[in-house]
């Protein structure tokens, strides 16, 4: 079937080479080839054509996921791939969106071996878990417990006399909750656990615990697991709980990279308690670049869906026009168009942070490491609220069909939303990241100097609070330059971060307590945590456009960076406006340049979108699809629902028709 003619018309009309996009946003022109050659593996292949999940029973769903992993992992030491990247990758095509049974193995307890391991664990452990012999999953959540992992209760004791740990749950609250692959899947688990030896607790440390049989899969002595039940998405997956009761395990199970037991009990303290947790900083910057990616799905199908759905009338008699003409609709999807493209950058310069971080860490250099965690704590959270909730604005955006799941949208929303929450509730993420910006500001006060994102708290000068900076503080800010905006934001969460250090200061001296001055702040702390991560997403999308040599693909993102940079000056007006940086006159030019910036948009919004390079199969939507042809599909999915197998359900002849003349 040809494409849509609107479709086809609107990517004739760009102004840019889509794939040249692609390339950037992959990292090269080798590896979008790469990555096309990787999708086209698992989307060629006979045995990854699987029915619609969505007519599937949950059971029905876990045990057609099992099978692709089988499978998956057969082509992929067919193919011989092996760079995690590329697994990554491999991966995401074959779950199409959806969560598989190895996810967390491959995510976080391959990674947590890498990264907390001794060379002799690692022989041990992940060689026979590299070659799927050990299945692993990590149990950190607890039933009582989540994103304060302090509290956690679960209970590792050490016995000198037999060199074992003694795992325990010793209340129900402390019932591990939610690990994924935990349920039917994991014969392995990475456990968090309060360590306790010579009548001491050391706090929190990783121990690998076997919990099922190696052949016949039953749970172990001692051990209690299963699956949690249904969920609002990750219906492919088995989140499961774990109970255990006077489990022993070796000694050498603890992981001892950075603290150590040794035999007699003695406890040997790591460099930085922060080390134990870098599996949750690693997931973390995952999640800032998953963040780009559903949203940046989301306005695909939106967006394309917007470009051939006709409705209503602007002028009385004329055809119904695309919907993507009203400005109402440009309003709605573009800045998140925006947003999904500075998010990928973000995600971008994260995984390379981490990368570069964590081998300074190996070379003994500890420096980074608490930027490191505030910054991906804070934007774990800034871009999954984000994320989340322009995903479910495109769903609205796209009408009642964005309500049915052959849109895709319903999908990509419930199995993202949890990122708000899993590693991390966002609120609390965002009041960790405002504690190391009040810990900055406080050492910069002190004659001290700060570096990394945090460096412009150095000038004291640009931070003073006064009761109308409008008039002791003018600043000049040009609303094209984004230069300019750059420095508009920076001033901005500076401004924020000494407004609320010294409401706290205040607050302790009327109170005296350090926390309670703290909670009573808690709400401008999490805005000051805002501002400052908003503050690095504009700057990292501007810096990456230093980067783009290519002048038409140059141009329409800097028209995405200014829509996005005034969009959330647009949505924060207040900030601005009582730190003293724009203007009553300046905030309406604003509103003006956006509306300015909607219609450049316009011309290449389809293009945009398809420089994402999703794949049909990869965006599991009707509505998005590539060619637009989307009422013929729509009608063509609906006849596949168990509910059209016979004309007539067995539910007429047994209830509605026996109640005929009873009434």
């Amino acid at each position: 079937m040809p494409a849509h003619p609107d479709l086809q018309r609107e990517r004739a009309s760009a102004t840019f080479n889509p794939e040249l996009l692609t390339h950037i946003l992959d990292g090269g022109a080798e590896r979008s080839r790469r990555r096309r050659e990787i999708e086209n593996f698992v989307l060629r292949d006979p045995d990854f054509q699987h029915e619609d999940a969505n007519f599937l029973s949950r059971s029905e769903r876990y045990e057609l996921a099992i099978k692709k992993t089988a499978k998956m992992v057969q082509k992929m030491r067919e193919y011989g791939i092996s760079d995690p990247d590329e697994i990554h990758l491999f991966e995401r095509c074959v779950y199409r969106g959806q969560y598989g049974p190895l996810d967390i193995h491959h995510s976080m307890f391959l990674p947590t071996l890498i990264a907390q391991a001794t060379p002799e664990q690692q022989e041990r452990f992940f060689i026979p878990a590299w070659n799927l012999e050990i299945i692993g999953c990590y149990a950190q959540t607890e039933m009582g417990h989540g994103t304060h992992i302090r509290g956690l209760e679960t209970t590792s004791t050490y016995d000198p006399s037999t060199q074992e740990f003694i795992l325990n749950s010793p209340t129900i609250t402390s019932i591990k909750w939610w690990p994924g692959g935990l349920g039917k899947t994991s014969n392995h688990a990475i456990v968090l656990a309060q360590l306790y030896t010579q009548g001491q607790c050391k706090g929190l440390h990783a121990f690998i615990v076997p919990i099922r049989h190696m052949d016949t899969h039953q749970p172990l002595s001692g051990v209690t697991v299963g699956d949690i039940g249904p969920k609002f998405g990750f219906e492919d997956s088995d989140n499961g709980f774990l109970k255990l009761d006077n489990v022993r395990i070796p000694r050498e199970n603890m992981l001892m990279k950075y603290a150590q037991v040794e035999p007699n009990g003695a406890y040997v303290k790591p460099l930085s308690d922060k080390l134990t947790y870098g599996t949750m900083v690693y997931i973390r910057t995952l999640t800032v670049r998953a963040a780009a990616y559903s949203l940046s799905k989301a306005c695909t199908i939106a967006i394309r869906y917007s470009a051939v759905r006709h409705q209503s009338e602007l002028k009385p008699g004329e055809p119904e026009p695309q919907i993507l003409d009203y400005q109402t609709q440009q309003y709605k999807l573009f800045p998140l168009l925006a947003t999904a493209y500075a998010l990928w950058f973000v995600g971008d310069y994260m995984k390379h942070t981490y990368h570069r971080i964590t081998e300074d860490i190996n070379q003994g250099d500890l420096n980074e490491l608490p930027e490191l965690h505030a910054l991906s704590a804070g934007l774990k959270a800034f871009t999954s609220w984000i994320a989340s909730a322009g995903i479910e604005e495109c769903r609205m955006a796209c009408g009642g069909h964005g309500y049915s799941r052959c849109s895709g949208l319903p999908d990509i929303y419930v199995n993202f939303t949890p990122a708000c929450t899993y590693e991390g509730e966002n609120t609390v993420m965002m009041l960790q990241t405002a504690r190391f910006l009040v810990k900055s500001y406080m050492q910069v006060s002190t004659g001290k100097t700060v570096g990394g994102m945090v460096s412009y708290l150095n000038d004291l000068s640009l931070q003073h609070v006064h009761p109308h900076p409008v008039a002791v503080r003018p600043v000049v800010v040009d609303i094209n330059d984004l230069a300019d905006l750059v420095k508009a934001y920076r001033l901005r969460a500076a401004w924020l971060v000494e407004t609320v250090a010294k409401s706290m200061e205040t607050e302790q001296n009327h109170r005296q307590a350090k926390e309670d001055a703290w909670n009573l702040s808690s709400v401008e702390l999490v805005r000051a945590s805002e501002a400052h991560c908003h503050y690095v997403v504009v700057k990292l999308f501007t810096d990456k456009l230093t980067e783009i040599v290519d002048v038409a693909v140059h141009n329409v993102l800097n028209s995405l960076c200014l829509l996005y940079a005034l969009q959330g000056i647009n949505r924060n007006t207040g900030d601005f406006l009582q730190a003293g940086l724009l203007t009553t006159p300046q905030l309406a030019n604003v509103q003006l340049r956006i509306k300015e910036l909607l219609a450049i948009t316009r011309l290449n919004a389809v293009a945009l979108v398809d420089a994402f390079d999703y794949s049909d199969a990869q965006l599991g939507s009707v509505l998005g699809r590539y060619d637009g042809n989307v009422y013929e599909h729509m009608f063509e999915w609906a006849k596949k629902s168990p509910l059209n197998k016979t004309q007539v359900h067995d539910s007429f002849s047994k209830y509605l028709k026996p109640l005929r003349g009873k009434l």
